[in-house]
C-alpha cells in the first residue's frame, strides 16, 4: 500500500487534464442528482479527456468505453431533452427484477468472453474488472439515460470497484473521484427518492 508521501506526490503530478475530467465527473453527476440536462454536456466533455488519459495507461477497455460513453451523453441529452426522459423520474415506471435479471446473465456471459479475447491476444492490463466494470458501466448508463432508479444501484458496485482499479494503476485523484462518486451515488438516490415522495403526496392530494 502506498505511503502518504507517495499517495501526495502522485496527487501534485497529477496532470491539469485529468483534474479538469474530474471537475466536469463530478459535475455530471451532481447534475444528473438534480435531473438537469446538462449533466450530458459535462459528461461529454469528461470522457473525452479520459478516452485518451485511459488509451495511454493501456486500459483499453476503459478508453474504449468513454468513447462510446460520448455516444451515450449525446442520447442522454436528446432523450432528455425530447425523449422519454423529458418525463420526472418519479413518472417513469421501473423495470421488473426479472428484466433485470436476464440483462444481467447476458452482459456477464459477453464480459467473460470480451476478458478472455482481450487476455490472450492483448497486453490489457487488470482484464477482468477492467472489461466487467465496462460492459455494466455502459448499462447502467443507458438506465440513467431512461431516468431509471435501479441504475443508481448499480453504480454502486460499480465505483466502488472503480476505486480499487484507479488507485491500483495510479489514478489517486481518479479512484478519489470515484469514492466521490460513491457518495453523490447515494446523495443522487436520495434526490430521486424525494422527488419520487413528492410526486406520490401530489398524486394523492389530488
Amino acid at each position: 500500500m502506498a505511503s502518504f508521501t507517495e499517495i501526495w506526490q502522485q496527487v501534485v503530478a497529477t496532470s491539469m487534464l485529468e483534474w479538469l475530467a474530474v471537475v466536469l465527473a463530478i459535475a455530471y453527476l451532481v447534475l444528473a442528482a438534480h435531473q438537469s440536462l446538462w449533466c450530458w454536456l459535462a459528461a461529454g466533455i469528461s470522457c473525452v479527456i479520459y478516452t485518451q488519459l485511459m488509451f495511454n495507461a493501456q486500459l483499453y477497455m476503459e478508453s474504449l468505453l468513454q468513447l462510446i460513453y460520448i455516444t451515450l451523453a449525446i442520447y442522454g441529452w436528446w432523450q432528455w431533452r425530447y425523449g422519454k426522459g423529458q418525463d420526472d423520474a418519479a413518472e417513469v415506471r421501473d423495470y421488473s427484477w426479472q428484466w433485470h435479471l436476464q440483462w444481467l446473465l447476458l452482459l456477464t456471459v459477453v464480459a467473460v468472453a470480451i476478458a478472455w479475447l482481450l487476455q490472450t491476444y492483448t497486453d490489457a492490463d487488470a482484464v477482468w474488472l477492467d472489461t466487467f466494470t465496462t460492459v455494466f458501466s455502459l448499462f447502467a448508463t443507458w438506465l440513467l439515460t431512461r431516468k431509471q432508479f435501479a441504475n443508481w444501484w448499480y453504480w454502486l458496485v460499480i465505483d466502488a470497484i472503480y476505486v480499487y482499479l484507479y488507485s491500483s494503476k495510479g489514478f489517486v485523484v481518479t479512484g478519489a473521484l470515484y469514492f466521490v462518486y460513491l457518495i453523490l451515488v447515494v446523495y443522487a438516490m436520495r434526490q430521486w427518492q424525494s422527488t419520487q415522495v413528492g410526486s406520490e403526496q401530489c398524486d394523492n392530494s389530488g
